[in-house]
């Protein structure tokens, strides 16, 4: 059986990219653990358009 915990899979967006006007977007996923980080995740991360580290961050 699988394991029942508190790490939940969120989508991260680049909100620089969303910005710009340019089609498309820059999104990861990863995991976070909703019992210990309450609130949005808040990273850097490579945006292959724009070709440099921008800061994404959580949606929904």
């Amino acid at each position: 059986m699988a394991k029942k915990g508190n790490r939940v899979q969120v989508i991260m967006e680049c909100t620089e990219h969303k910005n710009s006007g340019m089609p498309g977007t820059s999104r990861y996923i990863t995991t976070k653990n909703k019992k210990n980080t309450t609130e949005r995740l808040e990273l850097k991360k490579f945006n292959r358009t724009l070709k440099r580290v921008t800061v994404h961050k959580e949606i929904k």
